[in-house]
């Protein structure tokens, strides 16, 4: 047993690791690469796990999924965005079940502060019906990765763990176990994996059988705690996740703190909700995200002779993440005492595109060769270069989810609009945009498509990119563009009027084109002069 200092995302890594894990899977997406920055580091020192950046969210659970039926502990980690593109095989895999431990970790972005949107990814564990854990502080990251894999073993299922930027980002001492060995090989029993509707339909019946044992099992674990205070039945505050610790926070110097809850593990823990919503008159749920539990508690017509309080009555705010002063209001308790902050206040600074960015000439060459169409649109993508959107470029004028800038403009082309721009990065489109690229060049669609091949993934600390180079050009030419209209440009300064040129002439051609503007991301060069 040792004591280290850790993120929260490298306390769920390294917790898996010293569980058994054989194999993990992911792709990048704030808040969660750091669980495979970390694992990826520890792999190239031991050679003991595989550690992998996949293609996508959707090919990382398969992959895992690949691994657990091999009866090996396998782990896939990504954004709560990235769960999206991996619920179908999420929710298959509830039906199919796991064999070796498998772990699903989804990092959700309360607050938004590096994504499209806030969900809450507790939904899908209540949605795949499986086991969930929530953990309030990076030691239960710890913990529960181990316990995650003993359960998905004792029930045959996935888990899922829900982490939250606050905790994902963070850092806290943990103390950690002895590492267990690896699972030995052991292949799957063959039918349940196969999901034709008359097997599917017992496996979904064996699954809806373990709902109460489930249930029994959140009710018994040892991350849930109900402490009631005999001397008060006024108030009680159900908090899950990182919430408790906010309110443990703002109740510190109480000498009989209110009744609690706190609640870590899914399916809700049901006859402890009911004990201590029967001990009090009101109670304040506390959750980073949506008001899951709140509803829970509340039913459809609420709770007789009790008042449940939260995001979805207006007593916490409906969005955004927690913080402890937000926790104080909703306690009626005032703000904790500030220390004043010395020196100037600094300016408010708008994300922009890295000086010397490649990205930036391309804008600057697209806007020219768009001068005076008016009718114009640019459907843009996720990556660094969604920064086009904002001045001085003003590029963009759509980012909805990965691969979409494909899809987008040719549903508007084939609207009848013209001309109809995409622009995506190289590892978004690999990620996503492939599909969309080989319908487009089926029907020839009058489109022209933008990769920004700067040949990694930028946005989130470059990771590596499976679609640049010469192979991707091979991959574009291979999905059917007309080789006549695969274009590349460098985007460089020097370059500006070859390249408005080249965008010109393919923007009037009516059919497909693709355009790859290929220069290297300037942070990775500078790293690999460091």
């Amino acid at each position: 047993m040792s004591r280290q200092i850790l993120l929260g995302d490298e306390a769920v890594a390294l917790g898996a690791v010293h569980a058994g894990l054989s194999a993990a899977y992911s792709y990048p997406g704030t808040p969660a690469s750091e669980i495979m920055e970390y694992l990826v580091r520890l792999s190239a020192e031991s050679r003991a796990f595989a550690a992998v950046w996949s293609v996508n969210e959707k090919v990382a659970y398969e992959e895992a999924l690949g691994a657990s039926f091999a009866g090996k502990r396998a782990m896939v980690s990504f954004k709560h965005v990235g769960l999206n593109v991996a619920a179908d095989p999420f929710m298959n895999s509830a039906i199919t079940g796991a064999n070796g431990g498998l772990l699903a970790v989804s990092a959700d972005d309360p607050g938004m502060h590096s994504s499209q949107n806030e969900q809450d990814s507790r939904f899908y564990v209540q949605f795949a019906q499986i086991p969930g854990f929530e953990p309030s502080d990076h030691q239960e990251a710890y913990d529960m990765a181990r316990e995650a894999f003993d359960l998905s073993e004792k029930f045959g299922l996935p888990v899922l763990m829900r982490l939250v930027t606050r905790l994902s980002h963070s850092r806290s001492a943990v103390e950690t176990r002895e590492a267990r060995p690896q699972n030995e090989l052991k292949k799957g029993t063959g039918k349940d994996w196969i999901l034709l509707p008359g097997n599917a339909r017992g496996r979904f019946s064996q699954l809806l059988d373990r709902q109460a044992e489930m249930v029994r099992c959140s009710e018994e674990s040892r991350f849930n705690r109900l402490e009631l205070n005999a001397g008060d039945r006024s108030f009680g505050v159900i908090a899950s996740g990182i919430a408790y610790n906010y309110f443990r926070e703002a109740v510190a110097g109480d000498a009989a703190p209110p009744s609690f809850l706190k609640i870590s593990t899914y399916p809700l823990p049901e006859s402890l909700v009911r004990r201590l919503v029967a001990h009090v008159d009101k109670v304040l749920v506390l959750e980073d995200g949506y008001p899951f539990i709140e509803r829970q508690v509340r039913g459809l017509f609420g709770v007789p002779g009790k008042t449940v309080l939260g995001r979805a009555s207006g007593d916490v705010p409906a969005s955004g993440e927690l913080t402890p002063d937000i926790v104080r209001r909703a306690l009626g308790l005032g703000p904790l005492p500030a220390l004043p902050v010395s020196g100037l206040p600094l300016a408010n600074r708008p994300p922009q595109l890295c000086a010397g960015c490649p990205h930036a000439d391309t804008f600057k060459a697209l806007n020219k060769a768009l001068e005076g169409r008016a009718g114009a649109s640019v459907f843009g993508d996720i990556g660094c270069y969604t920064l086009g959107a904002l001045p001085p470029f003003n590029a963009i004028n759509s980012c909805v989810c990965m691969g979409a800038s494909i899809s987008m403009a040719r549903g508007a082309s084939d609207a009848g609009l013209h001309p109809a721009v995409s622009v995506i990065g190289d590892s978004t489109f690999a990620h996503s945009g492939i599909t969309p690229l080989l319908g487009a060049a089926r029907a020839d669609a009058d489109m022209t498509v933008i990769i920004l091949d700067n040949a990694t993934t930028a946005m989130t600390g470059g990771q590596p990119t499976y679609g640049s180079g010469q192979p991707l050009l091979r991959l574009i030419e291979g999905l059917g563009v007309p080789k006549e209209h695969i274009r590349t440009i460098e985007p460089l300064p020097k370059n500006h009027e070859t390249n408005v040129r080249i965008i010109r002439d393919e923007i009037e051609h009516r059919g497909l084109s693709v355009i790859v503007a290929v220069r290297e991301c300037i942070q990775e060069q500078r790293k690999k002069r460091s």
